[in-house]
């Protein structure tokens, strides 16, 4: 037997595969050859350098699209600043600054809803990001979620406390929200802060006049106005608690000057004459109302005026020209197509005292369909219906102001209520 071809018992030798051996059951791999580790090097390298290139290129353009839309806001194109932010966002989702802006740019647009949501995610990605926190503040007061933003300017606050402006809308959420005692210790430290915000000194006279400290409050007005002159409402605040303190002559100033700062709004201009109507100086009065109608001959609002003064005149002295006066400036307001239930209410009266009892029952029953409805309408109509014998008209007439008058009105006309209903069956 060939036992060198055959091997032991007849057995051909198995042959072994390359790069490996028996020895101990274990194979064993050739070494990579020197240009195979090249080759996945490169490929490996190639690969890294494709990748930086793609972050660079969309960091470049998420940069082009931020800008994009930054110079769109400050053309208030806040349609295209919104697309150009959303592309942004396409690019980075997890970005707090491309959300910030487009939450702002919904916010300036009015979509207050979608601004809420950018701007949360806003602050959720970045909570210290203080002006994510400021808008949406700003956000939830314009939506009148008083407590929201309440919370949301005290995290603001939490992490810079020293913020005037921020203190400042703390304390008109407070105010607006109906906490008016919250609102005065961050209104004082706005103050404190920064002395010269005169809306802050504003906001602290109406915490201060609903707590009732009258003389604090006007001294804060009166602040409020050396630091702005033309602070039209504070102006208007300050009048009104001078005139309410007894103090005519400084209240009616204040009117007079916020007449002429405001010459576009005819309303001022008739508070003055109004103002003077109510200390008694109707020739004042009429002067300064006959002023408005020349300068604003289509405001009904100045013959509705200027009508009540002659009106009050003619029935405190019986007045026969003061009447004639009154229903001359009343019936051309009542005329007018969107004339208000006050202004027809006020020419029903005249009419009434004026004798002209049919007139007067036709005007009045319109003033009582025009809405707002003036509750006085009622009340005259009823007697001008009584006058004319038309007792179940007159018995309803008063029904329905009865319904609408305090309970010393109420008191004083329920006999005669009783006294119709009986005519009436």
């Amino acid at each position: 037997m060939d036992l060198g071809t055959r091997g032991f018992g007849g057995v051909r030798p198995r042959k072994e595969p390359e790069g490996s051996s028996d020895t101990e059951g274990v194979t064993i791999l050739k070494p990579m050859t020197r240009g195979r580790m090249a080759s996945i090097a490169g490929a490996i390298l190639l690969a890294g350098a494709v990748f930086a290139w793609n972050a660079v290129r969309q960091e470049r353009e998420f940069r082009r699209l931020i800008a994009v839309g930054d110079a769109a806001l400050t053309r208030n194109q806040t349609y295209e600043a919104i697309e150009a932010f959303s592309g942004a966002l396409a690019l980075k989702r997890d970005s707090m600054l491309a959300h910030l802006k487009r939450g702002d740019s919904y916010r300036r647009r009015g979509e207050l809803t979608a601004a809420l949501r950018d701007l949360r995610e806003a602050a959720a990605l970045d909570p210290t990001a203080t002006r994510a926190l400021e808008l949406l503040g700003d956000v939830n007061v314009a939506m009148g979620r008083y407590e929201r933003a309440t919370e949301v300017y005290r995290r603001y606050l939490a992490i810079d406390d020293r913020a005037p402006h921020i203190l400042y809308k703390l304390a008109v959420a407070y105010y607006r929200g109906g906490q008016i005692s919250q609102a005065v210790e961050p209104i004082r430290k706005s103050i404190a802060l920064d002395p010269g915000i005169a809306e802050a000194h504003y906001l602290l006279a109406l915490c201060l006049k609903a707590q009732k400290h009258v003389p604090e409050a006007m001294g804060s007005l009166a602040r409020a106005l050396e630091l702005n002159p033309a602070l039209g409402v504070a102006r208007e605040e300050l009048a009104a608690l001078d005139l309410a303190q007894g103090k005519t002559r400084e209240g009616i100033e204040q009117l007079e000057a916020l007449a002429a700062l405001e010459p576009s709004r005819p309303e001022r201009l008739i508070n003055v004459g109004l103002a003077y109507a109510r200390v008694g100086r109707t020739d004042a009065a009429v002067a300064t109302l006959g002023r408005a109608a020349e300068r604003y001959p289509q405001a009904d609002v100045v013959y509705e005026a200027l009508g009540r003064v002659w009106l009050a005149s003619a029935e405190a002295h019986a007045d026969a020209f003061a009447l004639s006066k009154a229903i001359q400036a009343l019936e051309a307001a009542a005329a007018r197509p969107n004339a208000s239930s006050d202004t027809l209410t006020l020419y029903g009266r005249a009419l009434i005292l004026s004798g002209r009892i049919q007139t007067a029952e036709r005007v009045l029953q319109q003033a009582t369909t025009v809405w707002p409805i003036e509750p006085t309408a009622f009340f005259h109509l009823a007697d001008a219906a009584e006058r004319r014998g038309h007792v179940a008209a007159a018995h309803d007439a008063l029904a329905s102001y009865i319904a609408l008058a305090d309970d010393e009105a109420k008191e004083q006309l329920g006999d005669r209520l009783a006294a119709l209903s009986a005519r009436k069956h």
